[in-house]
C-alpha cells in the first residue's frame, strides 16, 4: 500500500510547493487541504476541520505525514504591530485563532487518522520570532505571542501522543523567510537569506526525514538547527 501525506494550506506558496516536492518524489500519495477543491478546510470553523477528516476516512487515508502550512502575518492593513500603541485585540484573537487554535483543532481531528504502530510526523509551521529566549527585539506582539502558544501547544501534544505512538514525531518547523504574499510586505533587510518556495519545501523535507521521536514536541529551522523556547 502506498504511503498518504496531508499537506494542509495548499492556497499558500509553501503549502503548495511541499504538495508538489512530496508528489514529485513518488513516495506518498498527496491530499491537498486549502480553502478551495474536493476537500476545504477552514481554520476558524472546527465544522469544516471535522467534516474533512471524516472524508479522508471514508476515502482510507491512514497519513504517515500531516504537515500544516497555514498562517497569519497581515491582512487587509493590519499587520505585525511595531509598538504597544498598536495593540488591538480583536487582531491579537486573530493571530491567536489563526497561528494557534487552528492547528490544534486540526490535531484533534487529524492525528487519530495516523497509524500507531510506525514512525509518523505531524509538522506545523512556525516561526524563529515564537522562541521567547531569541527574542532580542521586541515588537510584533500579536504574531510572535501566537507563534509561542503555538510552539507551547506542539509541546504539549507531542506528550499526549507519544503515549499513543512512541514513534510518533511531532514538531514545530521554521521556514525561514521564504518569496510568499505572507513575507512580502517584510523585506527590506537584503541581509536576510531568502528562499523560493520550492527551496523552501526542499529544506523542510530534508529536516522531517532527519528526525527521531526523542525530539518530538521541539522548534527546528530550515537549516535542521534547533531553536529554543
Amino acid at each position: 500500500m502506498q504511503r498518504s501525506a496531508i499537506i494542509i494550506g495548499t492556497s499558500g506558496g509553501i503549502g503548495g510547493a511541499l504538495a508538489d516536492c512530496v508528489d514529485a518524489r513518488g513516495t506518498h500519495n498527496v491530499y491537498r487541504l486549502g480553502r478551495s477543491g474536493p476537500i476545504s478546510i477552514d481554520l476558524t470553523d472546527e465544522a469544516t476541520i471535522m467534516s474533512a477528516a471524516t472524508q479522508l476516512k471514508e476515502l482510507g487515508c491512514a497519513p504517515e505525514m500531516i504537515i500544516i502550512a497555514t498562517g497569519l502575518l497581515h491582512r487587509d492593513g493590519k499587520g505585525p504591530e511595531k509598538s504597544l500603541r498598536e495593540v488591538d485585540p480583536e487582531w491579537m484573537l486573530e493571530n491567536y485563532r489563526i497561528n494557534a487554535v487552528g492547528p490544534m483543532l486540526i490535531a484533534k481531528h487529524f492525528l487519530p487518522l495516523m497509524p500507531r504502530n510506525q514512525r509518523t510526523v505531524f509538522a506545523v509551521l512556525s516561526a524563529r520570532v515564537g522562541s521567547i529566549s531569541d527574542n532580542k527585539l521586541g515588537g510584533w506582539y500579536s504574531y510572535r505571542a501566537s507563534k509561542a502558544a503555538l510552539n507551547m501547544l506542539i509541546r504539549n501534544l507531542s506528550i499526549e501522543w507519544q503515549r499513543k505512538n512512541p514513534a510518533s514525531i511531532i514538531v514545530g518547523l521554521h521556514p525561514g523567510t521564504v518569496e510568499t504574499a505572507l513575507s512580502a510586505p517584510f523585506r527590506g533587510n537584503p541581509a536576510t537569506e531568502r528562499f523560493d518556495p520550492p527551496k523552501a519545501a526542499e529544506q523542510l523535507l530534508s529536516v522531517l526525514e532527519t528526525l527521531n521521536p526523542e525530539q518530538s514536541g521541539q522548534l527546528f529551522a530550515f537549516d535542521g538547527q534547533l531553536i529554543a523556547p
